[in-house]
């Protein structure tokens, strides 16, 4: 049995992960314990007790919430673990090493190319180091492309819906909206879409909204989404890839896997109005 432990059961992105790793799990005849934690630190430390009392093969940690001392506990029972961005490669420790920043710089190229210079973006929670990466990598691009960064363009969600809108509504009060928002993933992308809405405004037409992750109902929203496709099946794979080697064949040193990301432009984007 192998655990996984993802931080939102409500966000698309995660179910994804799970329908995947819990597919290829069935396959080679394992079973797969499945364990949310609401972006809060004091859940993953219920997670991984309750892992620890099912004795599971190999835990498959797919969030950032990760505390040093639960770390320490697994290695100390030698349990397996693959992270998700968290952590470093050694003895029974595997990292899924996604490229944050290639997306970044994809999307950002993506909306200069249209004539953007006002960019906002909206993060996720800063206490997430996968959040974070985003963020800086944004940060340190425009001032790489000596694109003016002002502090009013950034702001702060919380990975969901709300946080989007209420983000948005935020930056629609400046005396210079942006011309175009990049969101830290899609369901904040959507709520950024929503609140311009409600203000009157059309996308692409007054602001160009772009996301992050290619959740499926990306494609099925008016517009659909431009985002950066981070491959979910992939991350399972590679998750439970590391797990099964390490408690079937006796490897004991951990990999790293390095997922790429893609840009998929659709109709949210569009010319900056002039």
């Amino acid at each position: 049995m192998y655990g996984l432990i993802i931080s939102d059961i409500a966000n698309p992105f995660f179910p994804d992960i799970a329908k995947s790793f819990e597919r290829i799990a069935v396959e080679h005849g394992q079973e797969v314990l499945i364990a949310n934690t609401d972006y809060k630190p004091q859940r993953m430390q219920v997670c991984v007790r309750r892992m620890l009392e099912r004795k599971v093969d190999g835990v498959a940690i797919m969030t950032s919430e990760m505390d040093p001392k639960l770390l320490h506990l697994l290695n100390e029972r030698g349990v397996p673990i693959a992270f998700l961005d968290t952590g470093g490669v050694g003895p029974n420790i595997s990292n899924i090493f996604i490229d944050y920043v290639s997306g970044v710089e994809q999307a950002l190229e993506h909306l200069i190319s249209l004539g953007h210079k006002r960019i906002a973006f909206v993060s996720g929670p800063p206490t997430l180091a996968s959040a974070k990466t985003r963020s800086d990598a944004f940060v340190l691009y425009l001032k790489r492309r000596a694109l003016k960064l002002s502090d009013d363009y950034m702001k702060t969600g919380n990975h969901r819906i709300d946080g989007g809108q209420n983000a948005m509504a935020r930056l629609l009060k400046l005396s210079k909206p942006p011309t175009a928002v990049m969101a830290s993933n899609d369901l904040t992308a959507i709520g950024v879409m929503h609140a311009i809405r409600a203000a009157g405004r059309k996308v692409p037409e007054d602001i160009s909204v772009i996301g992050f992750d290619d959740i499926e109902i990306s494609n099925f929203l008016n517009p659909p989404l431009s985002t950066v496709r981070v491959p979910r099946a992939e991350i399972a794979e590679s998750a439970f890839k590391a797990l099964y080697a390490a408690s079937h064949r006796r490897v004991n040193s951990g990999t790293e896997y390095r997922i790429s990301t893609e840009l998929i432009i659709r109709q949210s984007t569009g010319l900056v109005k002039r």
